[in-house]
């Protein structure tokens, strides 16, 4: 077991402390940390991405931090092959390494790679083009919404452009009709070879407590000039990268639509519609060791070496 690798992953909703926990891991079993968050990708967005700050940044090595532009095209399977990349070159001095964020679908993407999906009769898709061609884009977005609303929010969350082609959308639906299964339920099934070994902590708090500290991060944003951030990338609004909670909200508020007042408290409301819906994704991955906000890092630390050391 000494050459064994494991991959320490800490997951959670947004706001519950993932970042702090990962870095005490860090320091003490002297890795890196791959962050997973589909939004801190972008070093165009930082305050209304909650970036960490330089000095926690400081504190342990990371990757995967605002490294890319909001103008590139960058997706999930992109991701999986960078990850796995760099953490088979950190393996090499280190058989411990953390990987941390709150975006579900990119966590699974490391951790267990893409799926294999059913063999659908070709009368399923010629059904879904003749309805596409009859009613439209909306059609189908409502038909995914209806029968897999699971992936349908994750979509609009993660990568709402995918909701406006009508090829990945008639894709998503020829698989949910023509199993009766949603699309969502392929997604993470097939665990694909990796050299290492996952320990997935979760970090959650009552409901309360979670929705306090997400509207004081909102709080702090606000701030710390969100707004600022906001309105020097209003005129990319309708890249991919900015159709996410913090901007979308702040835009409508920018286009006249609505006051400041009602734009905060839009983003505190949607982000906590996230944070239930992270919940929720993270709740069904197996062998989770689930921790209250609070735990002395301590608990944490000698739980995941009697995993090692078993």
């Amino acid at each position: 077991m000494a050459n064994k690798n494991y991959l320490l992953t800490v997951v959670g909703p947004t706001a519950i402390g993932k970042t702090a926990l990962a870095i005490q891991l860090a320091n003490y079993y002297n890795c890196n940390i791959i962050s997973c968050d589909s939004r801190q990708f972008y070093k165009e967005m930082e305050i209304g991405t909650a970036v960490p700050s330089k000095t926690e940044l400081e504190q342990a090595p990371h990757h995967f931090i605002q490294n890319k532009s909001i103008f590139e095209n960058y997706t999930v399977g992109d991701f999986e092959i960078e990850a796995l990349a760099k953490l088979e070159e950190l393996f090499q001095s280190n058989n411990v390494q953390i990987l941390v964020g709150g975006s579900g679908l990119y966590v699974d993407a490391v951790l267990k790679g893409f799926d294999e999906f059913p063999e659908v009769a070709m009368h399923v898709r010629q059904n879904l083009i003749a309805l596409y061609e009859k009613n439209g884009i909306a059609y189908l977005q409502q038909q995914l919404q209806t029968l897999d609303p699971e992936y349908f929010t994750f979509l609009q969350q993660n990568n709402p452009q995918t909701l406006e082609n009508p090829q990945r959308m008639m894709r998503f639906l020829e698989v949910t009709i023509g199993s009766e299964k949603p699309y969502s339920s392929y997604l993470g099934k097939r665990t694909q070879t990796r050299n290492f070994t996952p320990i997935i902590i979760g970090l959650t708090a009552d409901r309360e407590k979670m929705y306090e500290r997400i509207n004081l991060r909102v709080d702090i944003m606000l701030k710390n000039g969100l707004l600022d951030e906001v309105k020097n990338l209003y005129p990319n609004k309708n890249l991919n990268a900015l159709q996410t909670v913090g901007y979308r909200e702040i835009f409508d508020y920018l286009d006249g639509n609505t006051d400041l007042e009602t734009a905060t408290e839009e983003i505190k409301k949607n982000t906590r519609r996230f944070a239930k819906r992270q919940i929720t994704w993270f709740k069904r991955t197996e062998n989770t060791h689930w921790f209250d906000y609070k735990t002395d890092y301590n608990e944490i630390i000698n739980t995941v070496n009697s995993i090692i050391q078993s």
